[in-house]
């Protein structure tokens, strides 16, 4: 008797903690502007034994987010979130930390645009001089925020963008 109350027990729980939807599961990933970029550059972050987080990536975008990256010479990449999973689905995941370093937010209205430096990093707890510079556009919609778009620029021996960012008071 005991091991069937245990056992339904367990499946009363496993049904709950299963049937979560998106909302229940990363409502707290898009409260506020910082919960956002936290769990932005955390969905990216993990070892090689960790999973992707594709379906928590994809709720705190907005449906129709775009990715840009900029290469050295300033000429454009532009691309949706799904073509960006792709690659990744693709190929094994290797230890891979973005770590922020700085953030500078403006925030009016429903509207919020973020600068962000980061550095890519193969272990989280040593640094190492691979540096970029996101610029992030956010939109308050429904209770929540959205990642509408982000663009990205690597620092480079002839642009010290993320030096400069650093650096500003």
């Amino acid at each position: 008797m005991k091991k069937t109350i245990m056992l339904a027990v367990a499946f009363i729980a496993c049904i709950s903690i299963f049937a979560q939807t998106k909302d229940e599961k990363y409502a707290e990933d898009v409260q506020s502007i910082d919960a956002i970029l936290n769990a932005y550059y955390d969905v990216i972050s993990g070892s090689s034994q960790q999973p992707w987080q594709f379906e928590r990536d994809s709720y705190i975008h907005s449906k129709n987010a775009v990715i840009i990256r900029l290469d050295e010479n300033g000429n454009t990449n532009p691309h949706t979130l799904e073509s960006e999973y792709i690659p990744m689905g693709l190929s094994p995941r290797q230890d891979f930390y973005e770590i922020e370093l700085k953030r500078n937010v403006n925030h009016f209205g429903n509207l919020a645009q973020v600068w962000s430096a980061f550095e890519i990093r193969t272990d989280p707890n040593i640094t190492s001089d691979i540096r970029g510079l996101n610029s992030i556009q956010l939109h308050y919609e429904k209770g929540r925020w959205f990642i509408d778009s982000w663009t990205c620029e690597m620092e480079s021996e002839k642009n010290r963008l993320v030096s400069d960012f650093l650096n500003e008071n």
